[in-house]
């Protein structure tokens, strides 16, 4: 197991980095680590952000700005992460696994066709396997509930589009390169689109705002458009 490097972020915050590639292994130790920091919960504790292969830990101000205060707290660190176990229970955590509906038909996902032919499949196998995939979600990023999840199938993996649409509905389930992610709510995008759900993925009244957690696993269920609207209407 490779030793973190941890470097100062802005005045009050550090940048842990376990790796400098989009790797299942290395997001698993971000999220194990991540746990770790939050159940300790030290007094300097604000904030932990995990991204794909780094973390980001925000400090009190107050301690941060103490003698040595930032110092201190990168020897912790370096001393909690020196010890990660790299355990897939301790990445997960408590977390429960979350079911997303989603509609493929074609009035929800205007790429879908386009992806089945770049993968050499038939549209109802593109939906089989995107469907029937273990995904976790990576990072939140891009825009508020935004997930990027990792556990696409290789053969699903297309490029982004040449031209980014300045409107792609909320809810629009995507794939760009060999990952997918679902857009909380209207925004342009570049990934191709192949189909929506009818859940709110950011909601600001709600606690936590965001559907999704970094990660947490996640399996997407295919329903119809009529079940889709019904959810919808209800709110979901």
């Amino acid at each position: 197991m490779s030793r973190i490097g941890i470097e100062p972020l802005g005045e009050d915050a550090l940048l842990l980095r376990l790796g400098r590639r989009i790797d299942p292994a290395v997001n698993a130790r971000v999220h194990a680590l991540a746990r770790r920091i939050e159940r300790e919960a030290p007094p300097w504790l604000r904030e932990v952000v995990p991204a794909y292969a780094s973390l980001a830990v925000f400090v009190d101000g107050a301690h941060a700005g103490s003698d040595d205060g930032i110092d201190a707290v990168a020897q912790w660190l370096r001393a909690l992460a020196d010890t990660d176990a790299d355990s897939e229970d301790d990445a997960v955590g408590v977390l429960p696994a979350v079911e997303i509906p989603v509609c493929y038909d074609r009035a929800f996902a205007p790429d879908l066709d386009e992806v089945a032919a770049q993968a050499g499949l038939a549209r109802d196998e593109v939906v089989a396997l995107h469907a029937g995939g273990d995904y976790r979600v990576a990072m939140i990023g891009f825009a508020p509930g935004f997930p990027y999840l990792l556990g696409l199938d290789p053969r699903l993996a297309v490029p982004r589009l040449a031209r980014p649409r300045t409107r792609v509905p909320a809810g629009s389930v995507a794939i760009g390169g060999g990952q997918t992610g679902i857009y909380p709510r209207e925004s342009p995008g570049g990934w191709r689109v192949i189909g929506r759900t009818p859940l709110r993925l950011f909601d600001a009244a709600r606690t936590p705002p965001t559907l999704l957690q970094a990660g947490q696993r996640v399996r997407f269920v295919a329903i119809d458009a009529a079940r889709f609207h019904a959810l919808a209407g209800a709110g979901a």
